[in-house]
């Protein structure tokens, strides 16, 4: 659970979120039953990447629930709920919660993922973990939306990011 240790904890990452009307960079991430989930998978398709520390603290699990709910009324649009939980901590949340709209996987193989979007947390107690962010990339694979949730405790801006699915571009 989100303790008080966490809260006016600033967020401090290695790099930058890909901006928007750049290209997103490609990634490898792990499914719960431990294959690749590779965004060239997706191609065509447009992503949300709902990027957070762990499923086992509050707001990071209300953040699945809340994009999973989101997730079954958006076409052709693929969330994935990213974080460095193992697959199997992952694969149990989502059983556990009802969670079947999204995809949720690991970046515990893909220290280049962090940094490559800018959302590896460089200090502060959860260091080395991802922080909370959402990157919402078109079918061509440009960014359409980013968000680097400033602080922590706070849930990201939900409708901003599906108000960006919206938008013709």
């Amino acid at each position: 659970m989100e303790t008080t240790a966490f809260k006016g904890t600033p967020v401090h990452t290695y790099g930058k979120l890909p901006q928007v009307g750049s290209i997103a960079p490609q990634f490898t991430l792990t499914r719960g039953d431990l294959t690749e989930l590779r965004s060239e998978e997706l191609k065509g398709r447009r992503i949300v990447l709902n990027i957070f520390p762990s499923l086992d603290t509050a707001v990071c699990a209300t953040s699945v629930r809340k994009f999973n709910q989101l997730a079954a009324s958006l076409d052709n649009t693929t969330v994935v709920a990213v974080s460095k939980d193992l697959p199997f901590a992952q694969s149990r949340f989502c059983t556990t919660e009802g969670i079947e709209n999204l995809i949720a996987a690991s970046a515990f193989r893909s220290p280049e993922f962090g940094r490559e979007y800018g959302v590896e947390m460089v200090n502060g107690p959860l260091a080395c973990l991802l922080a909370r962010a959402v990157v919402v990339i078109d079918e061509t694979g440009r960014v359409i939306y980013e968000e680097l949730v400033p602080e922590i405790t706070h849930e990201p801006n939900y409708e901003a990011a599906i108000n960006a699915l919206k938008q013709e571009w």
